[in-house]
This record gives C-alpha cells, sequence and structure tokens, in this order.
C-alpha cells in the first residue's frame, strides 16, 4: 500500500528474488506533489516493467466513507487518469484507503470499472466472495511478527452468506451482526467471534445462522469482529468484517 520508497529499496528485491508476485497499491497525489519517502512514476515504471501488478488507492487517499458521491467519483477518474498519462492504462485493482468503504463507496468503485478491490478487514478469499469487497490480512508494526505471519499464511477461509448488516458504515451501533455458514463447513458451534472493543462476544444459534450480541457500542472511527473456527490439519478458519462509526 501507498508506494512508500522503501517497498522499491528493500521489499522488492526480496521479493523478485524469491519470486513472489505482488501488487502495488498506488495514491497518485503523493506521487505527484513527490512527496518525500515516496515512489516516483519512474520507479513505479520500472516496477510495472519487472513484473509488478500496480493497482489504485484512489489520488489523496482520504476516509472514502466521509465523502459524497461526486467526491467519490472525482478522486477514482482523477487518480485513474493518472494512471493511463503515466503507464498507459488505468488498473484493475483497487485497495480501500485504510480498508474503509460503505455501500456507496463500493458502488463508485464498482462504476469506475475496477474488477476487484480489497479491504483490511481479516479473512480468507474464496469462490462466490463479492470481488469488490475482499479480505486481507494486515501484517505491519504491530501484527508482522512471523509467528503472525505462519498463523494467516496457512488460514483457510470461513465461507458465509446473508451477513447483516450489508453496510459496514453504521448507522445502528452496535449493530445486530449475523450471518449463514456455509453447511459444507458443519456445526458453527465451534466458532468464536471477538469485537475489538470487547473481545470474545456471545454467540446465539439458529441451526447454521449465527447472530453476534455485542455488549456496547463501538466507538467512533474502525472496528473490527473476526470470527474463527478451527479447520483441518490444525489450521484455522477465518472471517473478519471492519465496521465504520462516523
Amino acid at each position: 500500500d501507498d508506494a512508500y520508497l522503501s517497498v522499491y529499496e528493500h521489499a522488492w528485491p526480496r521479493l523478485k528474488e524469491a519470486g513472489l508476485p505482488f501488487t502495488l497499491f498506488v495514491a497518485t497525489g503523493a506521487i505527484d506533489r513527490q512527496v518525500k519517502g515516496y515512489m516516483s512514476w519512474d520507479q513505479i515504471r520500472e516496477m510495472r516493467d519487472g513484473g509488478v501488478t500496480i493497482g489504485s488507492q484512489t489520488r489523496s487517499h482520504p476516509h472514502m466513507t466521509t465523502l459524497d458521491r461526486l467526491a467519490l467519483d472525482r478522486e477514482l477518474t482523477e487518480s485513474n487518469q493518472r494512471f493511463v498519462d503515466e503507464l498507459g492504462a488505468k488498473p484493475e485493482l483497487f485497495a480501500y484507503p485504510y480498508g474503509e468503504y460503505s455501500l456507496m463507496v463500493r458502488a463508485s468503485v464498482a462504476d469506475a470499472g475496477f474488477t476487484a478491490a480489497f479491504g483490511q478487514h481479516s479473512g480468507v478469499a474464496y469462490t462466490g466472495m463479492d470481488h469488490l469487497t475482499l479480505p486481507r490480512f494486515a501484517l505491519n508494526e504491530r501484527y508482522g511478527g512471523i509467528d503472525r505471519f505462519r498463523l494467516i499464511a496457512n488460514a483457510l477461509p470461513l465461507p458465509v452468506s446473508d451477513v447483516l448488516p450489508e453496510d459496514t458504515l453504521l448507522v445502528e451501533n452496535p449493530p445486530a451482526f449475523g450471518f449463514t455458514l456455509d453447511a459444507s463447513i458443519g456445526s458453527p458451534k465451534s466458532l468464536s467471534c471477538f469485537a475489538s472493543s470487547e473481545g470474545e462476544t456471545h454467540l446465539e444459534y439458529l441451526e447454521q445462522r449465527v447472530e453476534v450480541r455485542l455488549k456496547q457500542p463501538f466507538p467512533p472511527g474502525r472496528s473490527r469482529i473476526n470470527c474463527t473456527m478451527p479447520g483441518p490439519d490444525n489450521r484455522w478458519r477465518w472471517f473478519g468484517t471492519q465496521f465504520i462509526v462516523p
């Protein structure tokens, strides 16, 4: 994310040597302003020519859920045009800044022509997911240890459907959060869900339907619920959701 110079200087040589493909998500405004600590367009072109996939992260890297539809469309239109000017094509992949999106934000990204978009809610992608709200595990200073990397690299999908509320930008807080676990996974009784604001949560079941009961509202900003259950071979199934409270 963000096209930091350190990716060019340190990460890319190591990933290239290991033969690991990756995507660089670029917020075009910082590159155009030549902000210290960020790459240049020449360096981004060099990485593109070296096999790195270039994705978009808007023009100014805003909190997208705070923008109206006109501003959202402008962010994406202007950044896409900069990619066309500098790289000859607009990206197909998008990463929501801070992982924040809403139904309106998703609609703007869809209308801008992106084929897939990623949040920052933990989980493993699987066939049948919404391609414009794909999960990603964070790997950074706080969550970048090798033990965590091993855990998430071995994680398995936790397929769910009928997730409510549909919009992650909350009107009702705490949300009445629930989902239906895919029957192929078996009974949900070994499932555990954890909220960032209160730890392990109380769950109620109706066959494959799981309802998560929170004790208190989420604070303003980003909050998460992560649900896990044991899988085969000592691996964990994982499904996460990030909510935004205005």
